[in-house]
């Protein structure tokens, strides 16, 4: 099986028996599911790089041309997108293929040491955004304020749309998303839905902010790819949910 196969099918298995994620402390939620994915991908045997605060993707693969990006959501409250600083989602980081892991669990067991995982999508970077291209830098200028020594730096902060926005038919089940052209090796893997998602006709290409009325303005051109369908399929485990589809939700507003 492809290393994506392995750790979807070991998550969804953990998941379904109650592998509870433990809590680290109190102060620090972020690498709790983290720290579950990671015992995932220990237990499929695969190597990796020891993950970061400032790596990216957590994990990269060592013997396998793929990282992954794990998401943390507490369900219900912020489930519907995510922050990614400084991290545009893409398909592809590094030379690497770049799959998201999206945990949902419950947002009142915040208080306890262990809780469960509700549901998981695993998903490649390209369902988020089909740009390879785009590379992400951080800039400043210094000049502002009374006396011009005010140094003002321009950090970009991306709110980026989960799956569980994206598409329907994940509720407590555990999917992967992949794209048309992937060919699962493992008989366990039942498709239950195909997803197109079409690029816009026009993109953001840069954008202005006026200190002094604090209002943004964004400048578009004709996106090259206008029209373009990228075409995905949405996987489960047999007799997991197999019976109920995936397909994408209605527009955001």
């Amino acid at each position: 099986m492809s290393a994506v196969e392995q750790v979807f099918l070991e998550c969804e298995r953990a998941r379904a028996e109650g592998d509870l994620v433990e809590r680290v402390s109190a102060s620090d939620k972020e690498y709790h599911f983290q720290n579950w994915v990671q015992a995932r991908i220990d237990a499929c045997e695969l190597s990796y790089d020891e993950p970061g605060r400032n790596t990216h993707p957590d994990f990269r693969l060592v013997h396998h041309p793929e990282g992954y990006e794990v998401k943390g959501l507490e369900f219900p409250g912020h489930e519907a997108d995510y922050d990614s600083n400084s991290q545009v989602p893409t398909g592809n980081h590094g030379g690497r293929e770049v799959f998201y892991v999206f945990g949902r669990y419950p947002e009142s067991v915040l208080d306890v040491d262990e809780y469960p995982v509700v549901d998981l999508v695993v998903c490649h970077g390209g369902f988020l955004n089909s740009d390879t291209g785009y590379v992400h830098r951080n800039k400043s200028f210094r000049g502002f304020g009374s006396y011009g020594d005010i140094l003002v730096r321009d950090r970009k902060m991306y709110v980026v749309p989960t799956p569980f926005a994206l598409v329907s038919g994940t509720v407590g089940l555990a999917t992967l998303i992949v794209p048309a052209e992937f060919q699962p090796q493992s008989e366990t893997l039942v498709r239950v839905g195909e997803l197109d998602r079409v690029e816009v006709d026009s993109i953001v290409v840069s954008y202005e902010f006026n200190l002094q009325t604090n209002e943004m303005e964004t400048h578009k051109a004709p996106n090259p790819n206008a029209g373009s369908v990228r075409r995905f399929c949405a996987y489960r485990s047999r007799g997991a949910g197999d019976t109920k589809t995936v397909s994408l939700a209605g527009p955001r507003s």
